[in-house]
C-alpha cells in the first residue's frame, strides 16, 4: 500500500486532460494566474505612494470617537 501503480497515475492523467483540455488551457490559465499576481503588486505599490502622501480622513476618528461617547454616556445612564 506504499506507492501507486502505473495504472492509477495514468487514470489521474487522464482525468487531468479532461478537466483542463490538452491544448494549453494549463499554461495559459498560469500566465493569467502571474498577469493577475503582477496586476496586484503594481496596485499595492500605488497605493503605498499614495499613503505617503495623502492626509489621513479626520472626520472618521471624530466620528468613532463621538460614537465611542455617545455608547459611554447610555452605559452613565443606565445605572
Amino acid at each position: 500500500m506504499g506507492a501507486f501503480s502505473i495504472w492509477h497515475w495514468l487514470i489521474v492523467l487522464v482525468v487531468v486532460l479532461v478537466l483542463f483540455g490538452g491544448g494549453g488551457k494549463i499554461s495559459r490559465l498560469m500566465g493569467d494566474f502571474g498577469k493577475g499576481l503582477k496586476s496586484f503588486k503594481k496596485g499595492m505599490k500605488e497605493d503605498e505612494g499614495e499613503a505617503g502622501t495623502a492626509e489621513e480622513p479626520k472626520t472618521l476618528n471624530s466620528e468613532a470617537s463621538n460614537a465611542g461617547d455617545q455608547a459611554s454616556d447610555k452605559d452613565k445612564a443606565a445605572s
